[in-house]
């Protein structure tokens, strides 16, 4: 008989017991659930709710329950359905029918709604800890490049010469808001669901904000429907996760791109490449284009889960059943992105003269052009037009612009000077942008100098939270 049986005159069939078991996968839960419950039988102990020396031999218990589960010496059976009911036929099969005491006050459907809490707030500090780890490698490749000059891109077409530090910010800022989204979502995971019961609360005079405290969390959830009913934490961290792999894939991208015989201006490690079984020459960037192609699954995960929800009455629904294999893997797949792109970005060699030829041959110095005849008293549409005309003219002769005679230029506009040469060198252009958040030398080095204060408040946070949630996982 299941524990829930008294209620039913036959068993289960064996395909409803198959199909409706989510032990193959909520078994990641057991350190969690074993915590939760740790937590829970403390407090049936503190308000008279179990006697003290049954509630002792019940933590006792589920602490051997819990090293037999962690050496891979417990049988978790598809016959309990899920790892709640697991732990505690585990638990009555350790102690005796003491063990049955345990669920009082409480129901699976509070029960899990703190597991996922205890499991997300976890994977949120680990996420974040490695998102600072590939703003560092992003950090250390811009102070290496401060005087590294790119093409910039529009329409992957040549637009304006970029330093490849003020590039590579770019994305450490990126993942900034990437991580202050996860810690804002901490705010919302940190609060306790147990305590809700099946959906309406419990009669036992339960103490929630003790559990709470022993827990760690930052509170309780008012609502008791509200409690068990909703996974918009899930959502939330499934809409985040989605947003961090949208940026890897980005730089994914981009680096593909760069690696490439057509671009050349970068070339990844041996150790994050690989060859053909075909043709031995290649090196492949698979481990970025895999990054990028994993996206696809955690956006698929966030879509799931909103589907999954959109039409759920309250309370709780066996459809519920449906949130943790998207969350799982989203975390999974995102721990080993970002757990291989910190070393990949640190190891990955640029290639600065490939770069630096690569804006010599290009027209991205026309902005800069007409900005000069502005300054020389044409309005920016006519020097908007002088410059079309004269790069049409470079096309024409095969040449760029820095390849025209002064002679040349004049022949355009008489305004122009012999200092146009140097207004038009890759270094001038770079650093005539001076206004905050350009691409200038001294507007990146302060771009560096707000990076590297921002990662210390994330390795700051990380060691805050870090040592709060232990204690709350310390059982």
């Amino acid at each position: 008989m299941k524990l829930w049986g008294g209620r039913f005159t036959k068993p289960t069939n064996q395909l409803v017991d198959e199909y409706a078991s989510s032990i193959h996968f909520d078994k990641k839960l057991a350190k969690h659930d074993i915590t939760g419950s740790l937590a829970h039988v403390r407090m049936l102990k503190k308000c008279g709710i179990v006697p003290e020396n049954d509630a002792d031999k019940i933590v006792e218990g589920l602490q051997s329950v819990a090293v037999k589960i962690e050496n891979g010496e417990a049988e978790l059976s598809d016959e309990h359905e899920d790892i709640h009911m697991n732990v505690e036929k585990l638990l009555i099969d350790e102690i005796g029918p003491v063990g049955g005491k345990l669920h009082t006050g409480r129901s699976r459907n509070d029960q899990v709604a703190l597991d996922m809490r205890l499991y997300l707030r976890e994977v949120v500090l680990e996420l974040f800890q490695l998102l600072t780890d590939v703003q560092q490698s992003l950090l250390k490749q811009a102070e290496a490049n401060l005087d590294t000059i790119l093409p910039g891109y529009t329409h992957l077409q040549r637009a304006q010469p970029v330093l490849f530090a003020h590039h590579m910010l770019a994305y450490l800022f990126m993942f900034q808001r990437d991580a202050e989204r996860l810690a804002d979502s901490l705010k919302r995971i940190n609060k306790l669901p147990l305590g809700a019961g099946a959906l309406a609360g419990t009669t036992f005079p339960i103490d929630r904000e003790y559990v709470a405290e022993e827990l760690q969390f930052d509170g309780i959830c008012e609502n008791s429907l509200d409690a068990v009913s909703d996974r918009d934490f899930v959502v939330e961290f499934l809409s985040h996760a989605s947003i961090i792999t949208m940026h890897l894939s980005r730089l994914c991208e981009e680096m593909v791109q760069w690696s490439s015989a057509e671009f050349n201006f970068i070339e990844l490690d041996d150790a994050f490449s690989t060859g053909s079984s075909m043709m031995p020459q290649k090196k492949n960037p698979d481990v970025a284009e895999l990054v990028r192609g994993k996206t696809g699954r955690v956006y698929g995960n966030l879509t799931g889960m909103l589907t999954t929800l959109k039409g759920l009455p309250l309370a709780y629904n066996k459809d519920m059943q449906e949130d943790k294999e998207g969350m799982f893997d989203s975390a999974e797949t995102l721990w080993g992105a970002l757990a291989l792109f910190a070393p990949m970005i640190e190891t990955m060699h640029v290639k600065k003269t490939e770069m630096y030829d690569a804006v010599r041959q290009d027209y991205s110095n026309a902005t800069d052009l007409a900005d000069y005849l502005t300054g020389k008293g044409m309005t920016f549409r006519e020097s908007h037009e002088a410059v079309g005309n004269i790069v049409l003219h470079c096309l024409n002769q095969n040449k760029y612009l820095l390849d025209l005679s002064i002679d040349e230029f004049r022949s355009f506009s008489a305004v122009i000077e012999a200092d146009i040469f140097e207004a038009l060198s890759p270094e001038a252009v770079v650093n005539a942008r001076q206004a905050p958040g350009g691409t200038a030398k001294q507007s990146v080095k302060r771009q560096l100098e707000k990076a590297a204060g921002l990662l210390k408040e994330n390795d700051d946070w990380v060691d805050t939270n870090s040592n709060k949630l232990a204690k709350g996982m310390s059982g």
